[in-house]
């Protein structure tokens, strides 16, 4: 890594940092000037947060969340990627369907939890399904912009070359289409965690769920506040995966934030 990029990255993470102790700081100023079961302080959280984690409470919740999270996911990617393409490069198929996405995209996925239980049950399947619900379409979205978005002077270029239909795809569109594609997974990562704990409250209470319901039945904001510690602490590491996975997939992609 040559000097400039490393400093530069140095002064990033001490932004990043300095923005966490900061908010720290403010949250414990304010939190020790209200009782604790209103607000409790971060140095009482994050106790908590140790002690459920090694005691293994929160891990084994973590990992039965993860198990829906991975799956609904997985199926909104699978989905939404082709699907965004079929959208951004068709434009019969764009005309014909774009109007139905956009209406579906409007509607709160939480409106459909109660067809989900109809049709899903109270389980597993009914929270993958509302992982799906909730993080296809910011995908299909995203990829749709990005083979949108493709430099037609690229696609002829190919053309010159004697490239057909799938090289065209396969060379030229996808690899132009990977940012927009990053961007669409790192904010259906983020719909995900959402929806998996949404249907951890909605469905049967389990997991990280049950035990935020446990905590709000104790008046215990420690306990309710050390979970949501948690998902924060497990959206920051993943989109931190996904940005490093990003930079070597596409070390000629420059972030305006970088």
């Amino acid at each position: 890594m040559k000097p400039t990029r490393i400093r530069r990255a140095l002064g990033s993470a001490s932004l990043n940092w300095f923005s966490i102790v900061a908010g720290l700081i403010v949250w414990e100023a304010i939190a020790r000037r209200l009782p604790h079961i209103v607000l409790p302080p971060p140095s009482i959280v994050l106790v908590r947060l140790v002690e459920d984690t090694l005691s293994g409470k929160l891990i084994v919740a973590l990992l039965g969340s993860l198990e829906a999270l991975a799956l609904g996911l997985a199926l909104a990617i699978v989905v939404g990627v082709p699907l965004g393409f079929a959208f951004g490069r068709s434009r019969t198929f764009a005309d014909m369907f774009d109007p139905v996405l956009n209406a579906l995209y409007a509607i709160p996925p939480v409106a459909f939890v109660p067809f989900l239980i109809i049709w899903f049950g109270l389980h597993l399947p009914a929270r993958v399904a509302l992982v799906f619900l909730m993080s296809v379409f910011e995908i299909t979205v995203a990829v749709t912009a990005g083979a949108r978005d493709v430099n037609p002077t690229q696609i002829d270029v190919g053309r010159s070359f004697g490239a057909r239909r799938m090289d065209l795809a396969r060379k030229v569109i996808f690899p132009a289409a990977l940012p927009f594609i990053f961007t669409g997974f790192r904010i259906g990562l983020v719909r995900a965690i959402n929806a998996t704990i949404t249907a951890e409250l909605f469905f049967a209470a389990i997991n990280l769920g049950a035990l935020m319901n446990d905590d709000a039945r104790r008046f215990d904001t420690a306990g309710l506040l050390s979970v949501i510690v948690l998902l924060s602490l497990l959206g920051l590491a993943a989109q931190a995966a996904l940005r490093r996975l990003e930079a070597r997939v596409l070390p000629w992609h420059i972030r305006a934030a970088a």
